[in-house]
């Protein structure tokens, strides 16, 4: 399956969701999904967590302009 088939797919799925059960159950299903797709990231190792707490650390003891 190309890339342009599986957006195609995803797409239509969150489409036929937001048809049947509505625009919150939509949304939903969009942030598991994403949820979901981050999970599998860390998992794989992909994604270094620690770093990416630091980050969001760093961001937040910033001090205001």
């Amino acid at each position: 399956m190309s890339r342009q088939q599986f957006a195609f797919a995803i797409g239509f799925a969150v489409v036929a969701v937001w048809a049947a059960a509505g625009f919150g159950a939509a949304v939903a299903a969009v942030l598991a999904g994403v949820a979901g797709f981050m999970i599998a990231r860390v998992l794989d190792g992909q994604v270094d967590v620690g770093e990416l707490m630091d980050r969001i650390g760093a961001r937040s003891h910033r001090s205001p302009r």
